[in-house]
């Protein structure tokens, strides 16, 4: 078994290597194996040198990595990845430290307990670490997982999270659009369309950026976020290719 980590980075040549040094510190459970895929989104500052530096240093390890020519959004990023990812399973991991790579193997525990397709890390269960931000954010969060829940019927804690691990050919042949932020919720939509998924949540720990630190998600991507919701399961249904 495989399980392919994707990457979407934007401008995180102070990050990267620090978040592929601890990946690779993780020991997956049952000797799975990783391969790592990094979609550079036209960064504008040295992200491609670095990862291409990384890369050559370690030749022991199994990197994809891709640069867009232009760019496009997060989203179009993990488009790209999910399509070039050869693992059974996959997960989004951003290129900052908001989110602990030693966790995989908690969101692998659904998978071969309760043979799960989807497992989702909330940031709000669980026991685990949680830097102290943003009382609005959280507010923000919590009300966008509120609205998706209401429309998808899931009891999600946490639809915005990062970490979403999912089998890779349910993320194949999902129909995604959205190049941005809108991922997430679109995502979630199309994810509880498919009948008899059966889709769990983890607990995780979260620490997360300011502003000044490299935080890129601002208030226009929380309306988008709504929109989104709205649009991908009301008016617009279609979920596979």
């Amino acid at each position: 078994m495989k399980l392919s980590i994707l990457i979407p980075a934007y401008n995180e040549e102070n990050t990267i290597t620090a978040i592929l040094d601890r990946i690779a510190e993780v020991k997956l459970v049952n000797n799975i194996e990783q391969e790592i895929v990094i979609v550079n989104d036209a960064s504008r500052d040295n992200t491609k040198a670095v990862v291409e530096r990384y890369i050559a240093a370690h030749p022991e390890r199994t990197i994809k990595f891709f640069s867009q020519t232009v760019n496009q959004g997060k989203g179009a990023a993990i488009h790209k990845a999910i399509e070039l990812a050869t693992g059974d399973y996959l997960v989004v991991q951003d290129a900052d430290l908001e989110y602990d790579p030693h966790e995989f193997n908690d969101l692998l525990k659904p998978v071969f307990i309760a043979q799960a397709d989807v497992v989702y890390g909330s940031r709000f269960m669980g026991g685990n670490a949680h830097r102290i931000m943003f009382f609005w954010h959280s507010i923000g969060n919590r009300w966008l997982t509120f609205a998706s829940n209401a429309l998808t019927n899931l009891n999600l804690t946490d639809m915005e999270t990062c970490y979403k691990l999912m089998r890779s050919d349910i993320a194949k042949s999902l129909l995604l659009k959205e190049k941005r932020f809108g991922f997430e919720p679109e995502v979630t939509a199309k994810l509880a369309r498919l009948k008899d998924i059966r889709i769990y949540e983890i607990g995780i720990s979260y620490y997360g950026r300011t502003y000044a630190e490299g935080k890129k998600i601002g208030w226009k991507d929380g309306f988008r976020a709504i929109w989104c919701i709205m649009k991908y399961n009301i008016w617009d249904r279609k979920h596979l290719k």
